[in-house]
């Protein structure tokens, strides 16, 4: 006996799972633009992965706290950067992104992506993954 679709219930998908899913397209997104950043991760969970042998993953992850409401997703991604770039447009690859995983993998709209900048890396001074001087 098949029951009608709007008898059968609801898929339910969790926040913190949209937010994995957003801080995993912010590092797809700046990847794709040649930022080498570490495990992506979510405010309050470890999933950090170690960095590579070649050294190449020296700037942190991107972290991801998202509001859902109904299908309505906005999320605020706090980013670290190498400089100099161009940061207005990894900033808008990370929000198209975002937006193009969050749609294709949850099914939810998102009409506001908030990137934060929380760090430059200079690549010109050489100390990332050091100590700072004092």
């Amino acid at each position: 006996m098949t029951l009608p679709a709007g008898e059968r219930g609801a898929t339910r998908i969790a926040d913190r799972v949209v937010a994995k899913i957003a801080s995993q397209a912010a590092r797809e997104a700046l990847r794709g633009a040649g930022v080498g950043v570490r495990g992506a991760a979510v405010r309050g969970a470890s999933a950090s992965a170690s960095a590579s042998a070649s050294g190449e993953d020296e700037i942190g992850p991107p972290y991801a706290d998202v509001t859902v409401h109904d299908d309505v997703v906005r999320v605020r991604v706090a980013v670290e950067l190498g400089y100099p770039s161009d940061i207005g447009a990894q900033c808008g690859a990370v929000r198209r992104r975002i937006a193009e995983r969050v749609k294709a993998l949850a099914g939810m709209d998102v009409p506001e992506v908030a990137v934060t900048v929380e760090r430059l890396h200079s690549v010109h001074t050489g100390t990332a993954g050091r100590e700072r001087v004092r």
